[in-house]
């Protein structure tokens, strides 16, 4: 899942609240799950693309199927962090994210996520032709060919 600061197709900015942290001030591990899930839906609007409308006009949502996440260095309270959101695969029925949180120059946390594509009954769809192009074009990738099942 590498890539590069300047390969990350989108971006959020995160600030560390009292919330976030332990009682020492550092952030506990599951902040940054939250942190990552906000810059992926952040992600998706920015792509056009509202998870509730899509729900309610095709069925369709998306749904963590897998995730690695990597600790590398501790945020503490009222840091500055950045989300970048980076795809790198997208299948017919999911897509894979490579996500870096940072402070400045220093890399925190790195997630690789697959994302599945659901119907209501948790079953696996495919993912409609026109989100597929929206995310790709947002993450950085409007070259993609959209009749191909797979990003390399």
């Amino acid at each position: 899942m590498p890539f590069d600061r300047e390969d990350a197709g989108f971006r959020w900015p995160v600030r560390v609240y009292w919330e976030d942290t332990d009682a020492g001030g550092i952030v506990y591990h599951t902040a940054y799950l939250r942190f990552a899930e906000r810059a992926r839906t952040e992600m998706l609007r920015a792509a056009g693309i509202d998870q509730s409308r899509l729900l309610a006009d095709t069925g369709v949502a998306f749904a963590v199927a897998r995730m690695e996440v990597d600790f590398k260095r501790p945020a503490v309270l009222d840091d500055a962090l950045e989300v970048a959101v980076h795809l790198t695969e997208l299948a017919q029925a999911s897509l894979r994210l490579a996500q870096v949180i940072r402070r400045g120059p220093d890399e925190l946390v790195r997630l690789a996520v697959r994302l599945a594509c659901i119907d209501r009954r948790g079953r696996p769809v495919r993912l409609p032709r026109d989100v597929g192009a929206a995310i790709a074009e947002q993450t950085g990738h409007s070259h993609l060919d959209t009749d191909r099942p797979v990003l390399a």
